[in-house]
């Protein structure tokens, strides 16, 4: 009887343990989260500062980057997503504030544009470089040298041995 009772004092330890443990887990996961700097970096480095031109979030100490880095934290604690994020400040701000241009309408020049440039760049360089090569190389001969009459010739002679 006894050792049905001592199995019996264990098998209750072990639940009321392991009931123990299942409520410290359960009261982790209730706690609210909170963003870490980085975190709030990962956001901030793709918005830019609304005072400071060209300047990221991220890196700027002004008391509006501040602000809206706090703002961020608020946001991400209470699980707002990345783009949430950003779509909230451009829908408050404007597109201004983001670091790369969205990729759509009259923007998309902007990541087109470089690209259509090197390739009409490469088009042209091409097309020189073949009509270059197609031109024929042009002999040129030296000028045959006009005869000297015979009267000229020998009064040079005589001058040249008048002067030895």
């Amino acid at each position: 009887m006894q050792n049905i009772r001592r199995k019996l004092i264990i098998v209750l330890i072990i639940s009321l343990t392991s009931l123990l443990v299942a409520s410290v887990v359960y009261a982790q996961g209730d706690q609210p989260y909170s963003p870490t700097d980085n975190d709030v970096n990962r956001v901030a480095k793709q918005l830019y500062c609304p005072v400071c031109p060209n300047t990221p979030l991220d890196v700027c100490e002004t008391k509006a980057c501040e602000d809206w880095r706090a703002q961020i934290r608020d946001q991400l604690s209470e699980g707002w997503t990345d783009q949430q994020v950003i779509d909230y400040f451009v829908a408050q701000y404007g597109e201004r504030v983001l670091a790369e241009p969205q990729r759509k309408g009259f923007t998309s020049l902007v990541w087109f544009l470089p690209l259509i440039v090197v390739l009409v760049g490469l088009g042209i360089v091409y097309e020189i470089l073949r009509n270059w090569q197609k031109q024929k190389p042009v002999l040129v001969t030296a000028a045959p040298t006009p005869e000297i009459p015979e009267a000229v010739r020998e009064k040079i002679e005589r001058e040249l041995q008048e002067m030895d």
